[in-house]
């Protein structure tokens, strides 16, 4: 790849930045600055999949009624349309599991989830 292509990918990159964060052209930010916003954004919602991660590994070990609705073993007709994204489908794919088989059953065990959530932080993943 050339240098000239290398700085074009550079400026649509903070091009498309800028407009996620809606930053207007006419506000004079410096690349820097967007690029930590980018990056506190990022984390914030890694924060937040955190969050939800723990709470679903709690609420899964409980064994009561609760873990049914995130499992999705509800009984009755599914409704019409598309699908609806589950939690545990989201999480999945944030930690990098196979299945969700794989995910419920590292839930039982408080240390190796935590191991997970540990190691998908550390990776960034998302």
């Amino acid at each position: 790849m050339s240098r000239e292509t290398q700085k074009k990918l550079e400026a649509v990159k903070m091009w498309f930045l800028r407009r996620m964060l809606r930053i207007p052209w006419t506000q004079e930010k410096s690349n820097e600055r967007v690029l930590k916003e980018a990056y506190a954004r990022r984390s914030l919602i890694n924060r937040v999949r955190k969050r939800q991660a723990k709470f679903i590994g709690h609420d899964i070990r409980r064994d009561g009624l609760e873990h049914l609705v995130p499992t999705g073993m509800l009984e009755g007709k599914r409704s019409r349309g598309r699908h609806r994204v589950k939690i545990l489908d989201g999480l999945t794919s944030w930690l990098g599991a196979q299945r969700v088989t794989e995910i419920l059953s590292t839930m039982k065990d408080r240390e190796a989830w935590r191991g997970m959530m540990a190691n998908a932080m550390e990776q960034g993943t998302g």
